[in-house]
């Protein structure tokens, strides 16, 4: 086939500083290459929004190295190879995951992108690997079972309920026999938690007294799963059994749908961590690549039993990513938000 010349990218601009989040990227069209060697060419066909995202674009000390300037978005994504380089195993048609970045064609180094494969009959589809068997998924996964440690019969509880990770931590955590209570932003998101996912309970933080009636109902837990940080995590600090474990997973409480500067809450009761022998741990899902395997052939069997559900939120549009970002940090979402980058991806 005749490989596109040039493509649609969407770049950064700004660095986070004030104003909409949406404000700081571009849309361009710029040249692109044939594969060299062990690159491919890819299509990009999904694109997933995550909240990690924002603290790629700070020019910051982390685990990845910041966007720079004018570069392409990173983001994680499906792709189809189009073209193979030299020195490549994959092959046009493949369809691999990974960082595929905003846009509509890539050339990326082969070593980068993994090759996926969906089983319509086991029930895996394309999607399921931005969703249950994605990053989301396998970060669940590995928090509850590697930091969590639960045991049938403790009580889990997770915020962030309703998002994609904090929905398979619930499932997950469920599965392996805990009585689980989420937190949700809305009515309609604890309902959905209670109702379809079947948790022991849920609690919207919008309510006046719902921390009374958390304290009436529940009382004390084993695991809490933060994907909040500030003000959550710190009360949940203060309802902590003896060994309770504390799993930091995300800090969603420090962004905003916009970029102002705001100083983050300052934890005060980590004192009961002493108080009553508990840990607080923080981890990467990018720590278990060699346990990957392991950890879909789980999520896939638990789906085929009918233990995991999970929802989608599409957008559609190369140029819908940026506002897809903003609607992810406003909480307009419930479950997975993807956008859906190719027009070839319209039927999944």
């Amino acid at each position: 086939m005749t490989l596109p010349v040039e493509t649609r990218r969407i770049v950064l601009r700004k660095r986070p500083n004030h104003g909409p989040i949406d404000e700081l990227f571009e849309l361009i069209t710029s040249p692109i290459s044939e594969p060299g060697d062990g690159e491919i060419f890819i299509r990009v066909d999904v694109s997933s929004l995550d909240p990690a995202q924002r603290n790629w674009i700070k020019d910051i000390r982390s685990y990845l190295p910041p966007v720079q300037l004018g570069e392409t978005m990173r983001a994680f994504g499906i792709a189809t190879v189009l073209a193979s380089g030299p020195n490549t195993t994959l092959r046009p048609g493949d369809q691999v995951s990974g960082f595929v970045g905003w846009a509509e064609y890539a050339v990326v180094q082969e070593s980068t992108m993994r090759k996926i494969n969906p089983n319509n009959e086991s029930g895996v589809t394309v999607m399921d690997y931005l969703g249950p068997l994605g990053l989301t998924g396998l970060t669940a996964y590995f928090g509850i079972l590697r930091k969590g440690g639960i045991q049938p019969g403790q009580t889990v509880v997770i915020s962030g309920a309703a998002g994609a990770t904090g929905s398979m931590a619930c499932q997950i955590a469920q599965n392996l026999g805990a009585k689980v209570y989420g937190i949700a932003g809305s009515t309609a998101k604890c309902s959905w938690l209670v109702n379809e996912l079947r948790i022991d309970g849920a609690y919207c933080y919008k309510d006046q007294g719902w921390k009374e009636k958390f304290e009436k109902e529940v009382g004390l837990l084993d695991v809490y799963f933060d994907n909040v940080g500030g003000e959550m995590l710190d009360y949940f600090l203060t309802r902590l059994n003896i060994g309770a474990r504390t799993v930091l997973c995300g800090t969603i409480s420090d962004a905003t749908t916009t970029t102002n500067a705001t100083t983050p809450y300052g934890i005060i009761n980590h004192g009961n961590l002493i108080r009553f022998r508990a840990s607080m741990n923080g981890f990467l899902v990018l720590d278990y690549t060699s346990e990957y395997p392991t950890a879909e052939a789980d999520i896939t069997q638990w789906m085929r039993d009918g233990k995991i559900r999970h929802k989608f939120h599409v957008e559609s549009g190369l140029e819908k990513c940026p506002h897809a970002l903003k609607l992810l940090f406003s909480g307009g979402n419930t479950g997975k938000l993807v956008v859906k980058i190719s027009k070839e991806s319209s039927g999944w």
